[in-house]
């Protein structure tokens, strides 16, 4: 399996617990990105739990040792899209996931998630592991 994945919280996390499966389809992987708005997520769900300063070292490794992909303008516009056919569709999901697709969307990355809403967003590549 090779390919270009977006890694979304959820997968970061069972990475983070040793889950064999997400590391052995990850040593596959081509290349493997992480977006802002995961880190952020990360970021915060490590600051409230039981052992911040080791889930945030864990968490500011991660960042370090991974390609991390920012929003700009092209992005926002990217998002605009989606959270419009969304809505006409009557069909919203979470603000940061919206973002999330964009950025996948922005850099024809494939959304490794587990998280089934994500289906809903049009042209997105998707994998559900």
């Amino acid at each position: 399996m090779s390919g270009r994945f977006l890694l979304d919280t959820n997968i970061v996390i069972a990475l983070f617990e040793g889950e064999a499966f997400i590391q052995d389809r990850l040593a596959q992987a081509g290349e493997v990105f992480v977006s802002s708005i995961a880190l952020g997520e990360l970021f915060f769900g490590a600051g409230k739990s039981g052992r911040p300063e080791t889930n945030l070292a864990r968490v500011n490794d991660f960042a370090r040792d991974n390609v991390v992909i920012g929003c700009d303008t092209v992005t926002a516009r990217r998002y605009g899209e989606v959270k419009n056919a969304l809505r006409l569709r009557g069909r919203p999901i979470p603000e940061n996931d919206i973002w999330t697709s964009a950025i996948a969307l922005q850099h024809d990355l494939t959304l490794v998630t587990r998280d089934q809403h994500f289906k809903e967003v049009d042209g997105l590549l998707l994998e559900i592991w």
